[in-house]
Formats: structure tokens, C-alpha cells, sequence
């Protein structure tokens, strides 16, 4: 199983709690994944949200392919993705909450397909952002203390 990372969403860690995650396939033109095959993608602002009993991504950009002519596609524009009926329904379930979000959290090619990792997030509060700031901070500092010490010794 060949997988190659496309992009990572690192803000939506920073932002948001990540309560699960889900693997779900992509609906997309060729010109789209050919743009994808050279990285040019931003999923940072983008979320999932149900739609008629389907999944759509919003807000992802997919940059326009230069070697293409008219048959080009919309940087923006919606994109289906491909779920199981029963991955569908719960993960609906749990958006129509109060406060929960579907995020993309990782674009990738695994086995020549285009999958996107979707997380189920909870938004986080701005004390919430500081714990994580200052705990990520002691962490660094203990192995800086213990790397430290270890070379002393």
C-alpha cells in the first residue's frame, strides 16, 4: 500500500479538537488530479458538510492546471466525496450537533487514487489554543533539558 502525502492541514489541529477521523475518496476531473500530482492545493479552509444524503468538500482550492485549455476546471468548486451509506449517516448524525465540523485533515494518493482523511472536529476556545501552546512549550523545554543532560553525562 503506496501512500504520498499531498497536503496536510496543520491548522485544523491548532483550531479545532479532532474527535475521529474517516478515509474518504474523491470525486475530481483530470485535470484536477493531474494539478494534485504537482501539489498545488490548499485544503486549509476547507470543511465537509451532507448535502441530499452525500458528502461535499467545500472550499478546497485545487489550482488551475497550465497546460490545460477550456476544458479547465473551477479552482473552488464543490467536490462529492466518496463514502459508505453507513459512514454517511453517522457522520451526518454527528454534524447536525452543535459545534461539530467535518474538516479535511490530509490529502494523499494511496494506490494511484486521490483519497482526503476527514476529521470530525470540535471547535476549540481561545484558552483551549494557550493549553495546547504552552503544553507543546514544556514538552520542548523537557527534551531540550533531557538532551542537555544526556551530553553532559
Amino acid at each position: 500500500m503506496k501512500t504520498k502525502t499531498v497536503s496536510l492541514n496543520r491548522k485544523a489541529y491548532h483550531d479545532y479538537r479532532i474527535l475521529e477521523s474517516v478515509e474518504a475518496g474523491i470525486a475530481l476531473t483530470g485535470t484536477e488530479v493531474k494539478s494534485l500530482r504537482a501539489g498545488r492545493v490548499n485544503i486549509r479552509d476547507g470543511y465537509a458538510r451532507p448535502e441530499g444524503g452525500e458528502f461535499w468538500l467545500y472550499n478546497t482550492h485545487i489550482a488551475r492546471y497550465e497546460e490545460a485549455n477550456r476544458y479547465n476546471h473551477e479552482p473552488t468548486r464543490p467536490r462529492k466525496l466518496l463514502l459508505h451509506r453507513r459512514q454517511i449517516n453517522d457522520l451526518s448524525a454527528k454534524v447536525m450537533q452543535k459545534g461539530f465540523t467535518v474538516v479535511p485533515l490530509k490529502l494523499y494518493f494511496k494506490n494511484g487514487k486521490v483519497k482526503v482523511e476527514l476529521g470530525l472536529a470540535q471547535g476549540k476556545r481561545l484558552y483551549d489554543k494557550r493549553q495546547s501552546i504552552a503544553r507543546r512549550e514544556t514538552e520542548r523545554e523537557m527534551e531540550r533539558t533531557l538532551k542537555l543532560a544526556k551530553a553532559l553525562k
